[in-house]
């Protein structure tokens, strides 16, 4: 039971954000926040820590960019 729990802990507070749009013809901003979030080519999925920050750059790229919690 302490594993499950562990696991629980861990997962919290992080958010997993996929790259499904092209960064081509996008502003150089919007690529620095995709580069910024640990993003590298399409389908590319990162775990990131769920802070205001993050939040930021996550609704500057909305767009090309799919959140879940």
């Amino acid at each position: 039971m302490e594993q499950s729990q562990q696991k629980v802990k861990v997962t919290a507070g992080k958010l997993h954000v996929t790259l499904v749009k092209s960064v081509i013809g996008t502003k150089e901003s919007h690529r620095a926040c995709v580069r910024g979030l640990g993003l590298r080519r399409l389908n590319h999925t990162v775990i990131v820590e769920d802070t205001p920050a993050v939040r930021g750059m996550i609704n500057k790229v909305y767009y090309l960019v799919k959140c879940e919690a």
